[in-house]
């Protein structure tokens, strides 16, 4: 791959279509609402820190992370901050965008006194594992607990 330019930036409402493409491509749906009420709320200034950031090449959206800065939640007294969503373009898969993208968005936590970042992986899911742990990322000592609602 030729070397393009790459900016980071933080994102905006005009990155929902590029979003909602490049989700569509690893989910195998259209997820349009569910990125529409998350970008509402990311840029809901009495909701939070904008945290969520996305990687441009050349001009065009290529990536994401979406993520979220806690000021004492869940009874957790330090800011903590969690990624809940990354995507890549396929076209520039295993180039590096997630892995910049990661390391833009820790250092912006680290800028905002963050101590902690929490994700969630599916168990089975042993690339998303995979990449995680490249990233410096080890299982939390905090479990996650789950209810089925019948």
């Amino acid at each position: 791959m030729a070397e393009q330019k790459r900016v980071m930036r933080v994102m905006n409402k005009d990155d929902l279509n590029a979003i909602v493409e490049i989700d569509a491509v690893a989910s195998k749906q259209n997820r349009r609402d569910y990125y529409e009420r998350k970008l509402e709320t990311i840029l809901n200034p009495k909701h939070n820190i904008n945290a969520s950031l996305v990687c441009e090449i050349d001009g065009k959206v290529a990536g994401f992370v979406m993520g979220d800065i806690y000021f004492g939640e869940f009874g957790i007294p330090e800011s903590t901050a969690t990624i809940d969503t990354i995507g890549v373009d396929p076209r520039v898969q295993n180039h590096g965008v997630a892995s910049e993208l990661l390391e833009q968005f820790m250092m912006n936590m680290k800028a905002g006194g963050v101590s902690k970042v929490y994700t969630l992986v599916n168990w089975d899911d042993f690339a998303l594992e995979k990449f995680f742990s490249r990233q410096k990322f080890v299982p939390s000592k905090r479990i996650n607990l789950e209810y089925t609602v019948v």
